[in-house]
């Protein structure tokens, strides 16, 4: 019975594993394509709220200086680049700085004000149809939710490699383990490479943090693969979940770590 079942499952595996590589190609994909026409959209946005603010700049002051014309609606738009850099950077430290959201605030509110305001800069505001207000206010509008919706990407894509590329790996071959402990078989070869019987001991949350902070004090950084290597070297084990726990608890400390390193060096 038991030399049934054990074929049945290893070659519905396969099957899971290509439909889950399809999976991940095809978010992979639909990543790529919506990252382009994001970046588009941003260039866009921008580019047309850039000129439309060059003219209105034209209108009131600078016309006899093109250089400066191009130049002053970067006045407004590096404020929002500025703070939606400086917010991504937030995220990524898990804080809020209240600096880079008074930047991206000011800079977009001016932006898409000084672009409506120059549909009627030039005449009576009761003569301009409504329409040509919401054409003037779309680009920076546009430009402004794009370049936010970037950065979030780019936050998800960097924040990530901490802790998940790795669990799919681990839980895939942890099923795999678990069904090869089921049999008969494997508990006497396992008897008979430790002599004194058993799987290594399973450590406490306190002791594997306390293990993961040594190693990061020796190699300076702790990764996954670290962590693991070395628990093991100490003959312990450690779960996927139990080694994301641990991760996290010491995520402060890698980062302080990896911030007071180069200048230490």
């Amino acid at each position: 019975m038991t030399n049934l079942s054990t074929p049945t499952y290893r070659d519905h595996r396969p099957g899971e594993g290509r439909s889950m590589m399809t999976k991940q190609a095809a978010e992979r994909y639909a990543l790529v394509a919506a990252g382009a026409v994001i970046v588009a959209l941003t260039a866009g946005g921008f580019w047309l709220s850039y000129a439309h603010l060059a003219e209105v700049a034209g209108q009131h002051g600078l016309y006899s200086s093109p250089a400066r014309r191009w130049a002053w609606p970067a006045t407004l738009d590096a404020f929002i680049v500025a703070g939606e850099l400086l917010m991504l950077r937030a995220g990524l430290r898990r804080v809020t700085d209240g600096w880079a959201i008074a930047l991206t605030a000011t800079g977009s509110v001016g932006s898409i004000a000084l672009n409506v305001a120059g549909v009627s800069g030039t005449g009576s505001a009761g003569t301009v149809p409504l329409l040509d207000y919401v054409v003037a206010a779309v680009p920076p509008t546009a430009a402004l939710l794009a370049f936010g919706v970037l950065m979030r990407q780019i936050h998800q894509l960097v924040d990530r490699p901490v802790g998940h590329p790795d669990a799919p790996s681990e839980q895939l071959t942890d099923p795999l383990a678990a069904t090869s402990v089921q049999p008969s078989e494997p508990p006497p070869e396992v008897s008979e490479s430790t002599p004194r019987g058993g799987r290594p001991p399973k450590a406490t949350l306190a002791e594997l943090v306390e293990i993961g902070r040594i190693a990061l004090a020796e190699h300076g950084t702790l990764s996954r693969s670290l962590l693991r290597k070395a628990v093991k070297d100490r003959d312990l084990t450690i779960g996927s979940e139990r080694q994301t726990e641990v991760m996290e608890i010491l995520r402060p400390e890698i980062e302080a770590t990896a911030e007071t390193g180069p200048d230490s060096g």
